[in-house]
């Protein structure tokens, strides 16, 4: 069984800071690293994949060093986000092609095809393949030497619904033998779906950690932002601050409508409708206006 360790790890390029001193370790299961698009998550999986050097800290499979150590190839496999392939070989040439390259063949090959289900097209060109079909046969060629890590930068992508149960299938199974399989996402329902212990990071910086429970606990215990529009928003307003659950309302004359925040989501929830009900107060529009991935996990950095 494998860990992955990542001390005190920063990189930048440039002036441009994209991971900053972020420490956590991966161990045996599936973990879910989540955040933003752009929190900096594909640079952390390129240098675990020991594809970029940290400019700062270390990242080590059990003790080892994994930048510029050609063994540690032989144990991890990776399923990069980006797109660019060799789209004028077959589905089967590609995958022969990495077998070889770990001084296998084209028996290893043909098990990793069948693994993740592509037998049917790989004798496709890559170039006609959609999306999804490109996912599974990167996800082929990365298990072509049975690593016991995998690392996965948003494998989901592009996937239609069966694509998408069979390869969270295949993650549980390789997960549950006792390897260490690290996915990215941006999408809190996949990672909750799938991951056993899930890595939390915005902007670069380590946000949070443990399984989705506490996580969904923590961006529930957030203050959260309401925009509000009634029929007498004045009257509301004065009902809605009297309580402990709400810290603060603005006026949004722009909006015609209140900007609540609530520190304490679920009495608010029940606080709201209740008091519109005692004034005879008709709630018109209730949304949240902060619920983006950025918006719930940069709480948790300043927190």
């Amino acid at each position: 069984m494998s860990s992955l360790n990542i001390d005190h790890v920063s990189r930048w390029f440039g002036n441009v800071v994209a991971v900053n001193d972020v420490t956590m370790t991966i161990g045996p299961g599936v973990t879910g690293l989540l955040g933003p698009n752009g929190a900096g998550k594909s640079t952390l999986i390129n240098m675990m994949g020991g594809f970029l050097a940290p400019s700062t800290g270390t990242v080590t499979l059990d003790g080892r060093p994994i930048w510029r150590n050609e063994k540690i190839y032989q144990e991890i496999g990776i399923v990069p986000e980006r797109e660019a392939m060799y789209d004028f070989l077959t589905g089967r040439e590609f995958v022969v092609a990495n077998a070889e390259l770990h001084g296998l063949g084209a028996k290893a090959a043909g098990r990793a095809l069948a693994t993740v289900e592509m037998e049917y097209a790989q004798d496709r060109k890559i170039s006609t393949y959609s999306k999804g079909m490109r996912q599974r046969v990167k996800m082929g060629s990365a298990l072509v030497h049975d690593p016991s890590v995998l690392l996965l930068d948003e494998p989901f992508n592009g996937m239609d619904p069966r694509q998408r149960m069979h390869l969270m299938d295949l993650l549980r199974r390789m997960g549950g033998d006792g390897r260490t399989v690290l996915f990215s996402s941006h999408i809190l329902e996949e990672v909750e779906q799938l991951a056993s212990h899930i890595e939390v990071i915005v902007a670069g910086r380590h946000a949070a950690s443990g399984d989705f429970r506490r996580i969904r606990r923590l961006m529930t215990d957030r203050p959260h932002r309401y925009l509000v529009r009634s029929s007498d928003d004045r009257a509301l307003a004065a009902a809605l601050i009297a309580d402990p659950s709400t810290a603060g309302i603005e006026v949004d004359l722009a909006e015609g409508a209140l900007l609540v925040q609530a520190v304490d989501f679920g009495r608010f929830t029940r606080l709201l409708p209740r008091v519109a009900k005692e004034h005879d107060i008709r709630l018109l529009t209730v949304s949240p206006s902060d619920e983006s991935l950025e918006s719930v996990f940069s709480y948790l950095v300043a927190a």
